[in-house]
């Protein structure tokens, strides 16, 4: 990441793989100037962070979000009232499953980015953590990379209400940077249908693993009215369960493009003649 960058704002870096805190700033009150800087940091750090914006309101939150691009209204997860775009997640409610994943990955179309206000949080616990899939991507070996440059991956959702299923590349280019990321998480992604079953659970279980290893992460401990601002085309996240007191928030997300990457160079993998053959499937909510 690069330090010669000036800002306007007071940009104080988590780790060396990602993450920054962002001082100096009111997101109620954000001018575009502002909003095309706090962009370019996205892009550079891939998760922000901007504490104490309390105070902010719905309109606000909505216009801000609505900046990046069209807003989800998601299917299962309950939302403020006259806001159907702002997500409640509550951990009483379904809103906490501890699995490192990226949102939604089973959509055609993923979500590009996340933005998450801490409403109420547990006197201690309850962080989160992001993982930098360009950095995991770029520190597997040259045979590794080149094979997974012409896989692709199912992934799969099946609850109560809620069933889809998409198909995308292993390897992942960023739209707006170039580069190129793992595109796999252990919530999601069922089964790469160019290998056999058993090469395919045992490629992505190497990949999941080694994908959220410390040295790609950051860990954020939560204060009440912070604010994360994630790009999910890159991360994945984590909230680690070891809390029991109550903990909400409030969530936008910002709809997704069409992953791109390398067309797959094999068929789909045929099962030789008796040989049983059954991909796995993950049934999984995203936790926050």
């Amino acid at each position: 990441m690069s330090d010669t960058l000036k800002t306007a704002f007071d940009v104080r870096p988590l780790t060396a793989a990602l993450g920054a805190e962002i001082h100096g700033l009111r997101l109620e009150e954000i001018t575009d100037d502002e909003f095309a800087e706090l962009r370019r940091l996205l892009l550079e750090h891939l998760v922000l962070f901007i504490p104490d914006q309390q105070g902010w309101s719905p309109e606000s939150r909505t216009a801000f979000g609505r900046r990046f691009g069209e807003l989800e209204v998601h299917q299962y997860l309950p939302h403020l009232d006259g806001h159907p775009e702002i997500q409640i997640i509550d951990s009483k409610q379904d809103g906490k499953i501890p699995i490192w994943h990226t949102d939604m990955t089973y959509s055609p179309n993923p979500p590009i980015g996340s933005i998450l206000q801490i409403v109420r949080s547990p006197g201690v616990g309850g962080d989160t953590m992001w993982s930098n899939q360009y950095l995991a991507y770029e520190a597997l070996s040259a045979p590794l990379r080149d094979l997974l440059g012409g896989l692709t991956a199912v992934h799969a959702i099946r609850i109560p209400g809620l069933e889809s299923r998409a198909e995308h590349p292993v390897v992942r280019v960023h739209p707006e940077t170039g580069r190129r990321a793992l595109f796999v998480n252990r919530a999601h992604t069922s089964h790469i249908p160019q290998l056999s079953r058993n090469e395919s659970d045992a490629l992505l279980q190497y990949l999941t693993e080694f994908a959220t290893s410390p040295q790609f992460t950051c860990r954020y401990q939560w204060r009440q009215g912070d604010v994360a601002i994630w790009d999910n085309r890159v991360t994945q996240h984590y909230a680690v369960d070891d809390y029991q007191e109550r903990r909400t928030g409030l969530r936008v997300v910002v709809l997704g493009d069409t992953p791109a990457g390398n067309e797959a160079r094999w068929e789909q993998y045929q099962p030789k003649p008796g040989e049983r053959y059954a991909p796995a499937r993950f049934n999984a909510k995203e936790s926050y």
